[in-house]
């Protein structure tokens, strides 16, 4: 325990010292963003985890198993959370799995309806949510990378069970959403999709329509057309200006081009510039050269 606190405590200066305005806790107390989360819930088994295929079969992964009716065992980052909030005066942003890829992320032999299981997950996060915002968190980040997997699934009840989750939040609520990163699994996939990704044309305008305040996703080095996002009309959206699959730091003159590229479709208020997504795979030095990459580039946006 005050190995993890240490280790958020020297994440939280080295973000601040790097120049980024809305800092985290650089999920330094998690083994696995998913799984960090389902170590508080009962009703899981960890003991007797089953190989599955995941994201549509993209890939097996060994996962616990849902085996009855699923309850918070108490808080799960409210020590994170507090830590934070005591040592900066800076906006603070907490992230939780989303429901959608908490479910693509277990084996279930309770509920038997991916659906309701993911309603079940989503009324936790509700729980743990209202509990971090009570505690001076400013914005709360669901992750969702299921969401350009299961397109049909999004519309029909994707999207129901992420408004479940961030249901009566006053702070800002955000869903990451990405093709992924970190496996060549994921990078294999990828190849596959052609010159252009237009995956997202299909769910934008359903999240543009959601109660969700931000959006975020990759742009740099990615073939998403920006033009995609003007679907997402009326939303911040968090663009990823940080390529998190390549150990090459990004310059500030490369930064600053990607985020006067999207001002094209989204107002300049509403756009926030983020990483493409975490950074965990890469070596300290490389992560803390990619932020400080990312705050000069966006104050030479600024300044231009």
């Amino acid at each position: 325990m005050q190995a993890k606190r240490d280790a958020t405590l020297l994440w939280l200066k080295e973000q601040e010292d790097a120049g980024i305005d809305i800092v985290s806790d650089g999920e330094q107390s998690r083994q696995h963003f998913v799984h960090g989360f389902l170590e508080f819930v009962d009703g899981i088994d960890f003991d007797h985890k089953v190989k599955m295929g995941i994201r549509n079969n993209r890939y097996d992964a060994m996962v616990p198993v849902v085996v009855g009716p699923l309850r918070l065992k108490g808080r799960v980052h409210q020590a994170e959370s507090r830590l934070l909030r005591f040592h900066t005066n800076k906006k603070i942003k907490m992230t939780l799995p989303g429901p959608m890829t908490i479910v693509d992320t277990v084996a279930d032999r309770h509920y038997g309806d991916r659906a309701e299981l993911a309603m079940a997950f989503a009324a936790l996060l509700n729980e743990e949510a209202r509990a971090l915002e009570k505690e001076g968190v400013d914005v709360i980040q669901f992750d969702e990378p299921a969401f350009n997997v299961y397109m049909q699934e999004v519309k029909t009840w994707g999207i129901a069970a992420l408004e479940l989750a961030a249901r009566g939040l006053r702070c800002a609520t955000c869903v990451h959403i990405c093709y992924g990163y970190g496996i060549k699994a994921n990078l294999d996939w990828k190849a596959t999709l052609g010159g252009e990704w237009r995956q997202y044309e299909e769910i934008f305008p359903v999240l543009a329509k959601s109660r969700i305040d931000q959006v975020s996703l990759e742009c740099i080095h990615s073939k998403v057309p920006l033009e995609l996002l003007k679907l997402l009309k009326g939303k911040d959206v968090l663009i990823g200006v940080i390529d998190v699959a390549s150990d090459r730091i990004e310059t500030p003159e490369e930064v600053s081009a990607v985020i006067k590229k999207a001002s094209k479709y989204v107002p300049k208020k509403h756009l926030f510039p983020c990483t493409n997504c975490g950074m965990a795979p890469m070596g300290r030095d490389i992560a803390l050269a990619k932020l400080k990459a990312l705050a000069a580039g966006a104050a030479l946006a600024r300044k231009r």
